[in-house]
């Protein structure tokens, strides 16, 4: 059956302000339901965890929800969620808890720097995976001679968050795995984009953030309970010593976690079907996933035809994100008169630090950024291409 886009569309009371919001890899706009839930956590009454009263007992329920929810959005383990702020904070606390000086971490060119720079800060030496500057491919091949007895972790995207580029994260782990190595894999541009399976991924932890897909700003990283009990992360001596929540510092944002399981329920409700919610999940997720790939099939070909736009990369799998410049105009200028006709893009570098170096653009202002995710339709695209083509 055919992707039920407006039906997905009218969920989101923001998309009635007349703009085209194709500016979601950098965050989506939130449905009614995560709106309605959060403030119905705030109205129910909520105190911090583990106390005698209502409200605490309210705010228990929530923890262990949002757990089940983001285990099942990924396929992993309730009990091995971590919950926080963001992934980069998140990635930080794991990296010191996991590498340090003596070790080798393996990081990439495509990562965003939060898949980067926290393992590069540990002490440890660090080895890097290059990109293709002209695919946007980041090659398997290069790991057999990066990844050694001293490495403790590779680091690497899903799906890079300019460029969509998905690697082959399962050849990697594969590598990284039989030189007894950890596998640190970003979600978070992947997760909105289609089905997800951290085990059919291999990774050891994953790590995703709710506001690219639906949600509040809330991070997580998951993995496995047990690899979990075996790292001993910084924390207050009088906070909790059990696995997840020896991760997690400080209160939680109780109404957001709320938002969070409501976000997962969301995407499960996109496309009618039944079964468990994983399994509504995966099929939501397929369908999103075919239908955002539809369209950007329109978007890249009306963009790759007009002589004025250059657009960067052309990996084999990939997300229905674009990362284009257009001559005689900087990244800025060209978000700028999107903008003035109600289209939403991001422009620079998108903490692709090291990939639009690669790319030979970071000192230049990046480039435009534009993604599709389930929500935007093919007046979105036509929007953006219309506007282009203004400039040429």
């Amino acid at each position: 059956m055919p992707f039920p886009i407006n039906a997905v569309r009218a969920c989101y009371p923001a998309l009635t302000d007349g703009y085209a919001y194709l500016d979601g890899a950098a965050g989506t706009q939130t449905p009614r339901s995560v709106i309605d839930a959060i403030a119905d956590a705030y109205r129910s009454g909520i105190g911090n965890v583990g106390g005698a009263f209502p409200a605490s007992h309210r705010s228990d329920a929530i923890v262990a929800a949002c757990r089940a929810a983001v285990a099942d959005l990924v396929g992993g383990d309730p009990g091995g969620v971590i919950l926080g702020p963001n992934m980069t904070t998140l990635t930080y606390r794991l990296a010191r808890a996991i590498a340090g000086p003596g070790d080798e971490v393996v990081v990439s060119r495509l990562d965003h720097d939060a898949n980067v720079r926290p393992w590069t800060q540990t002490g440890a030496t660090v080895r890097w995976a290059e990109v293709d500057p002209v695919t946007g491919e980041l090659p398997v091949e290069q790991y057999a001679d990066l990844i050694g007895e001293r490495t403790r972790v590779v680091a690497v995207t899903a799906a890079s968050n300019i460029l969509g580029t998905r690697p082959d994260v399962p050849a990697i782990a594969e590598l990284a795995h039989r030189a007894g190595a950890l596998m640190y894999v970003d979600g978070v541009h992947a997760t909105a984009h289609g089905p997800v399976d951290m085990r059919a991924l291999c990774a050891d932890f994953y790590a995703t953030s709710a506001y690219k897909w639906s949600g509040p700003h809330i991070g997580a990283v998951v993995a496995d309970p047990a690899l979990l009990e075996t790292l001993r992360p910084d924390k207050l001596a009088s906070s909790p010593d059990t696995v997840p929540e020896r991760f997690e510092t400080g209160t939680a944002a109780f109404a957001d976690l709320e938002g969070v399981t409501a976000a997962v329920d969301h995407l499960a409700s996109m496309v009618p079907g039944s079964g468990s919610r994983r399994e509504r999940l995966l099929a939501s997720m397929t369908a999103a996933e075919e239908h955002e790939l539809e369209l950007f099939a329109e978007l890249l070909a009306g963009l790759e035809t007009m002589p004025h736009v250059t657009v960067y990369g052309k990996p084999a799998r990939r997300t229905a994100t674009a990362y284009f410049t257009v001559a005689g105009h900087t990244p800025r200028q060209v978000a700028e008169h999107l903008a003035g006709l109600r289209v939403n893009v991001w422009n620079g570098h998108n903490y692709a630090w090291e990939l639009t170096a690669a790319l030979g653009i970071r000192d230049s202002g990046g480039a435009v950024r534009a993604g599709l995710v389930p929500y935007n339709d093919r007046s979105d695209v036509n929007r953006l291409l219309e506007g282009v083509a203004l400039l040429g």
